[in-house]
């Protein structure tokens, strides 16, 4: 949620920053519901104070004139009780008015929640502009020793790749069939070797950001109230991504639930409406969670595989910090440094792409997003084998106080007053799309894969998967 008072103070900007987003939001008409709002509220807070004036001065004087009243000529009582009359019906009109006042904000509430709710966070000034992810600005490459970028898999390695779905078959690592007939489309049952695989690469990304970084363990719900969806930028606008499960489908009395896509939404929830306290900055939390998406809208698009899926698992970082917009951008630059050590273990080649104003989402003033390079994807070559590309497999955002005004988790500054924190995340690791590039990366002559030496303790001394 962004500031209010900011909006005010600086309209162009936010309706600028919508725009730059690609995202249509009715600032105007916000501006408007807010400003009818305010003077509701002001006149309303007026009379209040009037009604509380008239509560100390009212009895007395009413308690003089009815003195008054007893000893008082025909023609003076009149005049007296008129005055009474006069006090008496004062409070209850100031409350008949404060009543209407409740209702007429009461009506405006809805459309000015649901507006404010929409607006975007402006990309900073340093994002480049762009229109969709074909406007991202590539920032560096790199490819552990021997690999060169300017050959093909083939020159590289002295054989034609075989995509990942012809591996996972070969050697026995995933059920496609199965698993559709178990949950339909877009599903898979990873077996065997499939399934040491992933769990070894979830294992090594916890122990990576928690023993070598110093990030909390943390478990969390994935299944969530919808407060902790609008709270963290997942809801309004990704409402279509999301399984819902309605109350009314299950026994007793409850309330609407959400699995999560990530345990970002989970891990941001743990603080929501508290006062934090600021020692414990930076407070830095990692997770490991199942995460669901319906890929709605994704029709066609990469429907074979492991790379677009309703479920996987996912280790995920979070910071929390006080505000500040340069330990934000050390926070995400270190953020960033974690996942591509990670990567370097895994010894896969990858890029990392500086996302432009029309990539980002509602909540990100910037966005990096870290892709393998994955031979199995892209154009066909002349021998109808795909030529290779790039896949998104991690991404790191920075959010500043978005999230948290949404949360409303504060701390205390120096000065004892209560502040909006600032709070970034990022994809530690993600599986099984990172087996995509992990097994067509590694895979030899003989279809058997080579285990990176990273994982081989994890895989039980093994150093390749065979048939």
């Amino acid at each position: 949620m962004i500031d209010l008072k900011q909006l005010r103070e600086n309209p162009e900007r936010f309706i600028q920053g919508a725009a730059a987003k690609n995202m249509e939001v009715d600032i105007p008409r916000l501006l408007d519901l807010d400003q009818q709002r305010r003077e509701l509220l002001q006149e309303q807070e007026s009379l209040r104070s009037e009604q509380k004036k008239l509560g100390k001065e009212t009895g007395p004087m009413i308690g003089k004139l009815k003195g008054q009243l007893k000893n008082a000529s025909e023609e003076d009582a009149e005049s007296l009780r008129d005055q009474i009359a006069d006090l008496e019906s004062r409070p209850a009109a100031l409350k008949q008015r404060i009543h209407a006042l409740d209702e007429a904000i009461s009506e405006i509430d809805p459309e000015w929640q649901t507006i404010q709710l929409r607006v975007p966070q402006p990309p900073d000034d340093d994002v480049p502009r762009g229109k969709s992810s074909e406007d991202n600005v590539e920032i560096r490459r790199w490819a552990p020793s021997g690999w060169d970028w300017n050959k093909s898999f083939q020159e590289n390695r002295g054989f034609a790749p075989r995509t990942h779905l012809e591996l996972v078959n070969e050697l026995d690592l995933v059920d496609f069939p199965r698993g559709v007939k178990v949950a339909g489309s877009r599903s898979y049952v990873l077996q065997g070797d499939g399934m040491r695989l992933h769990q070894a690469i979830l294992a090594l990304g916890m122990q990576h950001i928690c023993e070598s970084h110093g990030f909390r363990p943390t478990s969390v719900p994935v299944l969530v109230r919808e407060q902790a969806m609008v709270g963290t930028g997942f809801f309004p606008g990704g409402i279509d991504q999301t399984y819902h499960i309605d109350s009314d489908s299950t026994p007793g009395p409850g309330q609407d639930l959400y699995l999560t896509g990530t345990g970002e939404v989970g891990l941001m929830g743990l603080h929501a409406d508290e006062i934090v306290d600021s020692s414990e900055f930076p407070m830095k939390y990692a997770t490991v969670s199942t995460c669901f998406r319906r890929e709605a809208g994704a029709a066609g698009k990469d429907t074979a595989g492991l790379y677009r899926i309703h479920q996987f698992d996912k280790v995920e970082q979070i910071i929390i910090d006080r505000s500040d917009e340069a330990s934000s951008r050390e926070h995400h630059r270190s953020m960033i440094a974690i996942v591509e050590e990670l990567l370097q273990l895994l010894e896969l080649p990858y890029r990392l792409l500086q996302c432009c104003t029309g990539d980002l989402g509602m909540k990100n003033a910037d966005m990096i997003d870290i892709e393998c390079w994955i031979p199995g994807r892209g154009d066909e070559d002349d021998q109808g084998r795909p030529a290779g590309e790039f896949g998104e497999t991690h991404s790191a955002s920075r959010l500043y106080d978005f999230q948290c005004r949404r949360l409303n988790l504060r701390y205390r500054d120096e000065n004892g007053k209560t502040v909006f924190c600032h709070s970034l995340n990022n994809t530690v690791v993600a599986s099984p799309r990172i087996l995509i590039p992990l097994l067509e990366m590694h895979q030899q002559p003989d279809g058997s894969i080579a285990i990176p030496e990273a994982l081989q303790d994890l895989m039980g001394g093994r150093k390749t998967i065979t048939v």
